[in-house]
């Protein structure tokens, strides 16, 4: 994902305004103050200046990400690809905006950078690019489904900033590994602010070479890092609760009936 379509992302402060005076600010108040971070997981807002000024080449040694996205068609590329971007259903955090998907064009540099993209042909972008956003939006949606649990104090959760970390496994991946399941072809920390509360969930992505070009092909498996008394309480709770519906009994903790939350951990499926 990129960056917001939000109509004014330029700061995420505004002046004080004295007395008597009205603010012409487009910021809303509950948003200020908050951090804004790009797709490189870097502070973009006012409170960072580091964001803007500490890096003078093309490259930003901190992560090894490109200073700015890059539209431009890579050496050796043999055909154009699209530069069009798509705006996701996503909310980002700091602003009043969604995020916004990469281009084919962006995806392809960013392919060929990290060397992974010597089996990717030009012609190939679209359909990649449309496979990367539907895992997106579901993933959100299984984010949504535990932040349900908070419903009452806070009703709209937002994605701050994202990281992914394909090199590092997960504690309940490695389990499943030791116990011959399947291991991750890729991972990601997304950050959610929860209403000025910040929440890491811990995102494991699965890929079934038997079952290729087939909707059962990909698997998601999202949850709550457990960071804090909370997030292994959400874990127990939604454990309970997904059991019981499972055999179509209302939950014992709230008595809601069954089927009001689904199974987070489950198979996700997209054609792509």
């Amino acid at each position: 994902m990129g960056g917001s379509n939000s109509k004014d992302n330029s700061a995420a402060d505004c002046p004080v305004v004295g007395q008597g005076e009205t603010s012409s600010c487009p910021i809303p108040e509950d948003q200020r103050g908050i951090a804004v971070y790009n797709v490189y997981n870097q502070r973009i807002d006012s409170g960072n200046a580091a964001s803007t000024s500490s890096f003078q080449g093309d490259v930003d040694p901190r992560n090894n990400m490109p200073r700015e996205a890059n539209q431009q068609p890579c050496a050796g590329q043999r055909q154009l690809i699209s530069t069009s971007r798509l705006v996701s259903n996503i909310p980002k955090g700091g602003t009043q905006g969604t995020w916004v998907y990469p281009s084919p064009q962006m995806f392809y540099n960013s392919l060929k950078r990290k060397g992974k993209g010597s089996d990717v042909e030009e012609a190939d972008m679209e359909a990649v690019v449309h496979a990367h956003n539907t895992m997106n939006e579901l993933t959100w949606r299984r984010v949504l489904e535990w932040e349900a649990l908070h419903h009452d104090t806070c009703g709209n959760p937002k994605l701050l900033r994202f990281m992914g970390k394909p090199h590092d496994l997960s504690p309940m991946a490695r389990l499943m590994g030791w116990n011959g399941g399947p291991m991750p072809f890729d991972r990601h920390d997304w950050f959610v602010d929860r209403c000025g509360e910040e929440v890491r969930y811990v995102i494991d992505f699965y890929f079934d070479d038997d079952k290729a070009g087939t909707p059962e092909a990909f698997t998601l498996r999202v949850r709550p890092a457990v960071d804090t008394p909370t997030a292994a309480l959400d874990r127990v709770k939604m454990n309970i609760y997904t059991t019981f519906a499972k055999y179509g009994l209302p939950c014992p903790i709230t008595g809601h009936a069954s089927g009001q939350y689904k199974q987070p951990n489950a198979e996700v499926r997209t054609n792509s």
